[in-house]
């Protein structure tokens, strides 16, 4: 297998793994505290191969996902476009902040994705979530570190150690 195509099977592996992730079951009392999956894999992707990751995938990307989750149609796609559109504006200083700084930043993503959804919510009429809607962006925060060494560790692995 080339390495192209190795790297290829992980961008799409990871994308598929982190659909499953999402729509994994959770008991009612863990599920505020699942993390949006979907945004932390497409902020990873989006910050290391943004020639990849342009705001048309994300958009085709979020339209799978709602089509897969039963959401209405085009909400996590709007999620996802504006998630990709910040992250992508910002790439360059993202790229190069300490892990930290990034987790921080990948807070804030989230955070701006959850008043996203809450005007999405607002507008087609549902009523207002519980504020346990707002313990999954520090979940995913704490996630960070973790998928993104993950990620990138296989990538380099792919690439032959480079």
């Amino acid at each position: 297998m080339t390495r192209l195509r190795g790297q290829g099977w992980l961008f799409f592996g990871s994308l598929v793994a982190a659909f499953l992730l999402q729509m994994m079951p959770l008991p009612q009392l863990l599920l505020p505290l699942k993390p949006y999956w979907v945004g932390i894999v497409l902020i990873y992707w989006a910050i290391e191969l943004p020639e990849r990751v342009g705001l048309g995938f994300a958009f085709l990307f979020g339209l799978a996902g709602d089509v897969l989750t039963g959401e209405l149609l085009g909400e996590q796609a709007l999620r996802l476009v504006v998630l990709a559109f910040i992250v992508l504006r910002f790439r360059a200083r993202l790229r190069f902040f300490p892990m930290w700084q990034q987790a921080l930043a990948v807070l804030a993503l989230l955070l701006n994705d959850r008043i996203v959804t809450l005007m999405v919510r607002g507008f087609s009429g549902e009523a207002m979530p519980s504020s346990t809607f707002w313990i999954a962006p520090a979940t995913g925060m704490l996630m960070w570190p973790l998928v993104f060494l993950l990620l990138d560790d296989l990538r380099l692995r792919l690439r032959g150690g480079e």
